[in-house]
């Protein structure tokens, strides 16, 4: 018999479609099954939660295996944004709601959204810079606390 999960900590650290997706539903299904759930977004992972820049997430054409494109192909003007379109409209066909919504979603489900204070500052950022769900910002020390006793996922 295992023993159950009962925390899991989300490191987010890409700002591309592929990064920060993951971490939403790796959070939203342990909501789901009970578990308790804390993001910590850091460097360009920031982009899910940055009022100016949530709404306006792509996927990275360029360099990205899973595509199947040659590099060249994935740096062609409009590239990213007909692939982010694409990738779009599929997700909406299965109901999988857009960042913006998706964190509020999770953040409705008691999961903790959480800034880190070494990207904020090395980015200028602030409080005020980020969407109402993120509960605040913190170190990566008080990350460590938060995620004490559970299971860490890096994406």
């Amino acid at each position: 018999m295992t023993d159950k999960i009962e925390k899991v900590s989300v490191i987010v650290s890409k700002g591309s479609l592929e990064g920060i997706y993951p971490a939403l539903i790796m959070a939203n299904g342990a909501r789901a099954e009970g578990i308790e759930a804390n993001l910590f977004f850091t460097f360009f992972g920031l982009d899910a939660v940055h009022k100016a820049k949530h709404e306006h997430i792509k996927l990275a054409t360029v360099g990205n295996p899973g595509l199947h494109l040659a590099t060249w192909a994935g740096g062609l003007p409009g590239m990213s944004a007909v692939m982010t379109h694409h990738l779009a409209r599929k997700m909406d066909d299965l109901d999988i709601p857009p960042i913006p919504e998706f964190v509020e979603l999770i953040a409705d489900t008691g999961a903790g959204l959480y800034a880190c204070q070494a990207s904020v500052d090395l980015f200028g950022l602030s409080k005020e810079d980020f969407v109402d769900q993120v509960r605040d910002i913190i170190t990566v020390g008080e990350f460590y606390d938060l995620a004490a006793g559970g299971q860490i996922i890096f994406t």
